[in-house]
């Protein structure tokens, strides 16, 4: 799908990256940035990024034929009431958001029907935050997830899957309860351990620590606010994977305290094999495309 008119709802690193994306992929589209804080706006456009910056939802949504919501989760339900009456007919409405039950369930029970709202989350991103950072490839070669419900038109289905392909990115489908079980323990969850893995230290530990302290937490330097609101969102899924979690830390400690080297070898050597054949898939993808 190549939008005449993209509103984008939150240009931070992956509005903007949108917006940098659209420029190569569909250089006649016009696209409306909605923010905020002004000098953020301002620097999207000097980036090239939007085209017009709004700081009005009324207007920053009018005549668009397709609404990209790239704030917070914990904002999204109070957008999607602000814009319901300003989307055009036939407007796709979709999201990049990390969790999709909740807004699966706002969109259903506030768009009109003549809006068409098809649920994604893009898999890319960083640690860092702001417009400053965005990049033209950072869908490249990444999976976006689309979760369409029974009432999903296909017409848009097949519309936002073109979308992000058009950005770079591979395409799969879920519902949004399997969505939101699986990325619990492949991004939620770790991202939660991140964080504890640093809030755990003494101050004397992060004097020594090395390269390796800083890869494994690397995705703790994350906007707290915007994890916090993932984290509340999935949190009874949240929940199941640590105490799965757990269980692991408890059979770690077991074999530590009887003293079992040829276990903890076998654990590990079977977590290293497994993160081995991870990447070695990752990276198939990656060529294939």
């Amino acid at each position: 799908m190549q939008p005449r008119q993209l509103t984008i709802l939150g240009v931070g690193l992956l509005g903007g990256s949108i917006g940098l994306a659209m420029r190569s992929a569909a250089p006649r589209c016009r696209i409306i940035g909605w923010g905020h804080r002004l000098q953020s706006l301002q620097l999207a456009r000097q980036m090239g990024a939007i085209d017009q910056a709004e700081t009005d939802l009324a207007a920053a949504v009018a005549r668009s034929d397709m609404v990209i919501l790239c704030t917070p989760i914990g904002t999204f339900e109070t957008i999607l009431r602000q814009i319901a009456s300003g989307l055009s007919r036939g407007c796709l409405v979709t999201d990049v958001g990390s969790t999709k039950r909740s807004i699966v369930r706002w969109a259903d029970s506030i768009l009109d029907k003549k809006v068409n709202f098809v649920a994604s989350h893009p898999i890319a991103g960083s640690d860092r935050r702001g417009v400053e950072f965005a990049r033209a490839d950072l869908f490249k070669n990444h999976l976006c997830i689309v979760t369409p419900t029974s009432t999903t038109r296909a017409t848009a289905l097949k519309a936002i899957g073109s979308f992000w392909k058009m950005l770079g990115m591979r395409v799969a489908q879920l519902s949004a309860d399997e969505h939101d079980r699986l990325l619990a323990d492949v991004s939620h969850l770790p991202h939660l351990l991140a964080a504890a893995l640093v809030a755990m230290q003494d101050e004397p530990a992060l004097r020594l620590c090395g390269q390796g302290f800083l890869d494994a937490t690397r995705i703790a330097g994350g906007d707290g606010g915007l994890w916090r609101d993932i984290l509340l969102d999935n949190a009874d899924n949240l929940r199941g994977g640590m105490t799965r979690f757990q269980a692991e830390v408890s059979r770690v400690m077991n074999m530590l305290e009887s003293g079992e080297p040829d276990a903890l070898r076998n654990w590990l050597s079977a977590a290293a094999q497994r993160r081995q054949i991870l990447v070695d898939q990752k990276l198939r993808e990656m060529r294939a495309d």
